[in-house]
């Protein structure tokens, strides 16, 4: 299917590995001009060289921090008027809520909640404009159905959902939409990270475990960065200007219900 994008540009944050590199390849296979991200530079110039390898789209590596206003200016350097906007960035760790003190707490909201949201700000404006624009923030299937240990991650990605669902339908006559995609178990290094130190808990290998976690999910296996990154890709073209607002859990069923 041709998504319609082509020469459209994107900034896709926190995208040198996982998730959000999954959404700068299937942007760039769309022919998307596409701004990259990441805080080791190294790591992000090898995905740069990756993708345009993959593809031959233009990418722009942009290494910064998108939790700080510095950072942020940065991307909107390289690419003031973004026509897609994917929202992305580390959770807090797995910690129990008891561990949590206040500095905790707050960088876990700025990074989840106030960044994306600041990002939003700068963005939809001059989408608004040319009539196009699409922004979508990766949040987690833990805002549906909470985990413990993610209660902070929960809790931040909750008020971005919260907080976007108004303004999501206060544009939605501009062009411009806005959703949310929320991954459960894919594999990536933060889930891999998880699975070692709960591994290391019970005293189990890791690759029990992930057996473990596999069988549990009706799908029988974890998600791959690959497909989250193709559905990301749908949400940003010209066939999903009639779809805004919305939350796309993408978890191979693993959530027991029917809404």
């Amino acid at each position: 299917m041709d998504l319609g994008i082509a020469g459209k540009w994107a900034i896709v944050g926190a995208s040198s590995k996982g998730l959000g590199r999954g959404c700068a390849m299937a942007l760039a296979e769309a022919g998307c001009v596409v701004v990259i991200n990441g805080r080791d530079a190294d790591r992000l110039e090898r995905t740069a060289d990756e993708l345009r390898a993959a593809t031959g789209a233009t990418i722009v590596a942009v290494a910064a921090d998108v939790a700080t206003k510095e950072g942020q200016d940065k991307l909107f350097a390289a690419c003031p008027e973004p026509d897609i906007l994917i929202n992305n960035n580390g959770g807090p760790p797995y910690r129990d809520f008891r561990e949590l003190d206040r500095e905790k707490i707050l960088a876990g909201v700025i990074g989840n909640m106030v960044s994306p949201i600041e990002l939003v700000q700068r963005a939809i404006g001059p989408m608004g404009r040319k009539g196009f624009g699409r922004i979508v923030n990766i949040t987690s299937s833990s805002v549906k159905a909470p985990l413990a240990g993610l209660d902070l991650s929960s809790g931040a990605r909750a008020g971005l959902t919260a907080f976007l669902a108004g303004v999501a339908r206060s544009v939605a006559g501009t062009g411009v939409t806005i959703n949310q995609l929320l991954p459960g178990s894919f594999d990536t290094d933060r889930l891999r990270g998880g699975m070692a130190g709960t591994a290391q808990q019970r005293g189990i290998d890791i690759e029990t475990l992930a057996a473990e976690r596999r069988k549990a999910i009706p799908a029988q296996r974890f998600g791959t960065p690959e497909e989250f990154g193709q559905a990301c890709a749908f949400l940003c073209s010209v066939h999903a200007g009639y779809i805004t607002g919305q939350n796309l859990l993408i978890d191979g069923g693993a959530f027991p219900g029917a809404f």
